[in-house]
């Protein structure tokens, strides 16, 4: 005996088989005991009644049509979703479906002396179609909850959420909630990263997807912001501080909003300065600078330790000679022109610091690293609150 035998020989089971089934069904789920006249009768019949037509005429014929199928169990999904519940409910009924209906089998097979072979197709068979009509409810589900202006909401800072995962979450993943709140997923998307209590909300175009609310507000646009695009972004930003970050790959947008967090915070402390907006774009080296505080402030220690036994002022004098030094590989009256002192002076102070930080002045990596910290100072100092400006302004 074949398969599509059995499924034969069940056609004439199944209308008892449904009404054993819902009953089974009210009995133990308190969310499906209701009375059965109206609309949640009949969508409750028909749900288990196309449920079970379908799956024998998909054993009988594979080829078989299963629209009328899908729609049913999609609708279902949207009731569920419609009656404010979970799908906590609807995947048990299908899981009660498939025993009370196994049970039935069982006994069929038995009687008709059913092959073990096609006995064990079947609970396999019984299996994998429960696991599509849940995933095809939750679809209706997830369509009836995207369907109001608040669920829209919800649904499309999940979709923000999801981009900015860490590690990247499957673009199946992402393709799939963006269609269901209906955003076209762009290759590159940029992050803005927004001040906290603003005066106004920023003013966000239809494909922008937003998170407004907490500590860290930030939202995504789609594609690249050009330069072109820079006035009328200040525009719809305007109400607080805000930092856009660097276009990037959607599945590397957490770059761009981390790049957009660290330009919000030097731009507060006034490190960087570029009005309400600032665009990372514009200060790509001040933010690799000053990437990991903790880190310049231990390449200064090993790097110009050697001048912490000098005062406040010799440290400053020696440090401001090094640098115009260092950018003007210049004479001595070149950099006593600059510093305006005498060209004595600057030979003095250059051999102070030969004398100082030894055979560093002639190592291109020593020189290039002290570069690094003394750029890394000067944009400490640019802050409104020197009072806290740690190793690396002290050691210069």
């Amino acid at each position: 005996m074949r398969a599509s035998q059995l499924a034969a020989i069940m056609r004439p089971e199944l209308p008892d088989l449904a009404r054993d089934i819902i009953a089974e069904i009210r009995a133990r789920i308190p969310e499906y005991a209701r009375p059965m006249e109206g609309p949640y009768g009949h969508t409750l019949r028909t749900g288990v009644q196309q449920a079970l037509t379908s799956f024998f005429d998909s054993v009988a014929d594979p080829a078989a049509p299963h629209e009328q199928r899908d729609h049913v169990c999609r609708m279902l999904g949207q009731y569920e979703a419609q009656e404010g519940r979970s799908l906590d409910s609807l995947q048990a009924a299908y899981r009660i479906g498939v025993h009370v209906g196994w049970r039935r089998v069982m006994d069929v097979g038995l009687r008709c002396a059913a092959p073990s072979s096609v006995m064990s197709w079947l609970a396999d068979a019984m299996l994998a179609y429960m696991d599509e009509l849940a995933s095809l409810s939750l679809q209706g589900y997830l369509e009836a909850k995207a369907r109001s202006a608040q669920s829209q909401d919800e649904w499309r800072r999940r979709l923000l959420r999801l981009i900015l995962e860490r590690p990247p979450a499957p673009a199946r993943a992402v393709s799939e909630l963006a269609e269901l709140v209906g955003w076209a997923v762009p290759d590159e998307v940029t992050l803005v990263a927004l001040e906290p209590g603003r005066d106004r909300a920023p003013e966000l175009p239809d494909d922008a997807l937003a998170e407004l609310g907490g500590q860290q507000p930030h939202l995504l646009l789609p594609g690249q912001v050009n330069h072109g695009d820079r006035a009328a972004l200040e525009r719809s930003l305007a109400g607080g501080r805000s930092a856009v970050g660097l276009g990037m790959p959607i599945a590397e947008a957490g770059h761009s909003l981390r790049w957009a967090r660290r330009a919000l915070a030097l731009s507060r402390a006034g490190i960087i300065s570029a009005g309400e907006v600032t665009f990372c774009e514009d200060f790509l080296v001040e933010l690799w600078l000053l990437a990991d505080d903790a880190l310049i402030d231990q390449l200064a220690q090993r790097r110009l330790g050697a001048l912490a036994a000098l005062t406040t002022v010799q440290r400053q004098r020696l440090a401001e000679t090094f640098s115009a030094w260092l950018e003007t590989r210049g004479t001595a009256p070149e950099m006593a022109e600059r510093l305006k002192v005498h060209p004595q002076t600057v030979r003095y102070r250059m051999r102070n610091l030969e004398r100082t930080l030894g055979g560093q002045l002639r190592d291109p990596d020593a020189r290039f690293a002290i570069e690094l910290v003394l750029r890394a100072a000067r944009l400490r100092e640019r802050a409104s609150h020197n009072d806290n400006r740690g190793p690396i302004a002290d050691a210069v």
